[in-house]
């Protein structure tokens, strides 16, 4: 079935005829199998990002791992939290017919994206230097603030346009078409990453600024895409401002992004709690938070999928429908990212050693994963719930998840290292990801994803 039509099967039949869970999966398989290839790709080029940075050395790495929340926070936001937004206001404006409110709501979608984009250019450059140096010294600092600008400075008013503009694909079904372009980006990235690194001498600066060449490519290309009316429709992108097309996109946008913020937090809290266990320890835990964020892509192929399909069922007003598809996504992410974690968890040394060959910093990398990777199927399940919640418009049970993650993993975390030291901090982060996922997972019911809750 071709993902155009899976978007739009859903409120296809009549209200009376419930779709079938074979139907179901079809349309959650035709519309997450190309963002899921696409994410194992962009993956990939993660780990070798992860390999690079620890090719330049402990300080390098350790610059690095502080400014990787920073990262991912930008890629959540503009992808998974606003995006999803933007995918929502876009999925339910189509399954309710209203044609002309999707056309208007790119302008909308895209000031948005440039007020975020600008945000990060200029705030997270300008911290990147003395927070590099307060948390892992002043040679981290030298060689990773570099790395921050080209990420921040050069790439990220680009990567907020080009996923925004992705997310409108998305929004019209169109998950395919993303794929393939994103895909061509992300696949050049680690061979240039590398080129400018090693080759060109710019050591993390080079890798940074590979980042920032992709984003710029990818968000040309998402905007030709979208203009020629690849989404389902041609954008209005000459209009005046409404508040009420703001709002149907911050209205789910805001409040994810908050969470974004709130998950990361937690990394950045427990970084900096282990400062005091010296560099390498800083640089491990971040080999060690990247496999563990690395399940975020993975959950995302369905997770897009499911925040369309939800969104356009909940246009059309089948609530049934959309916790049905909501629950078939969580199952199939917690199988996935299940088995990887279980993987991690039993075996961590061999992980941390596709990053750097450091005896240190890969025994206490293994350290974190022997615990965290446990966890993996909880952060799956969570991230597919989190996203078909963005898709419905409901919200309530992501912020106590997230609240509830930062609680544990940093307040639990100072706690229970007073008893098991490094240990406590470890298992504290594995304990805050499994309560992210069960309560994301119980925010999916009849009581609160009905109309008018």
């Amino acid at each position: 079935m071709p993902a155009a039509q899976a978007a739009t099967a859903a409120t296809a039949a009549p209200a009376s005829a419930a779709p079938s869970r074979t139907s179901l999966l079809r349309q959650i398989l035709a519309l997450g199998a190309p963002t899921t290839a696409l994410s194992m790709l962009m993956v990939v080029a993660q780990l070798v990002e992860t390999w690079l940075a620890a090719r330049q050395g402990t300080a390098a790495l350790a610059g690095w791992a502080v400014m990787l929340p920073f990262t991912l926070v930008l890629q959540q936001m503009s992808i998974g939290a606003m995006g999803g937004g933007v995918v929502s206001a876009v999925a339910r404006a189509l399954g309710a017919g209203r044609r002309d409110e999707a056309q208007a709501l790119v302008l909308h979608a895209l000031i948005i994206a440039s007020a975020f984009g600008l945000v990060f250019a200029f705030g997270v450059s300008a911290l990147a230097p003395p927070l590099i140096s307060a948390v892992a010294g002043a040679e981290a600092a030298r060689q990773a603030a570099p790395y921050a600008f080209w990420v921040f400075g050069g790439g990220a008013l680009a990567s907020w346009w080009g996923n925004t503009l992705a997310s409108v694909l998305r929004g019209g079904g169109q998950h395919g078409v993303t794929a393939r372009l994103l895909a061509a980006s992300s696949a050049a990235q680690p061979l240039l990453a590398w080129a400018l690194a090693e080759p060109a001498g710019l050591g993390l600066a080079g890798v940074g600024l590979a980042v920032a060449i992709q984003a710029w490519f990818a968000a040309l290309a998402m905007a030709m895409l979208v203009r020629r009316g690849r989404a389902g429709f041609v954008p209005v992108l000459r209009a005046r401002p409404r508040w009420p097309l703001f709002r149907r996109i911050l209205a789910v946008g805001a409040v994810a992004s908050a969470m974004a913020l709130v998950g990361n937090l937690a990394t950045i809290l427990v970084t900096a709690q282990l400062r005091v266990y010296g560099p390498v320890t800083v640089a491990a835990y971040g080999i060690a938070a990247r496999l563990e964020f690395l399940i975020v892509p993975i959950a995302f192929g369905v997770g897009s999928a499911l925040t369309a399909l939800v969104g356009r069922s909940v246009g059309a007003g089948d609530w049934a429908t959309a916790r049905r598809i909501a629950w078939l996504g969580g199952w199939m992410a917690l199988a996935v990212t299940g088995l990887i974690g279980l993987a991690v968890g039993l075996w961590p040394l061999p992980f941390a050693r596709l990053f750097t060959p450091d005896p240190q910093v890969t025994a206490i990398a293994a350290q974190a994963l022997r615990y965290t990777g446990l966890g993996f199927g909880g952060f799956g399940i969570g991230m597919a719930m989190y996203f078909a919640s963005i898709g419905a418009g409901r919200l309530g049970a992501a912020v106590v998840a997230g609240l509830a993650r930062l609680a544990i993993a940093a307040g639990g975390g100072a706690i229970l290292s007073q008893f098991w030291g490094l240990d406590g901090n470890f298992i504290a982060v594995a304990l805050g990801i499994v309560a992210y996922g069960l309560i994301n997972a119980a925010g999916v019911n009849r009581r609160a994803w009905r109309a008018g809750a």
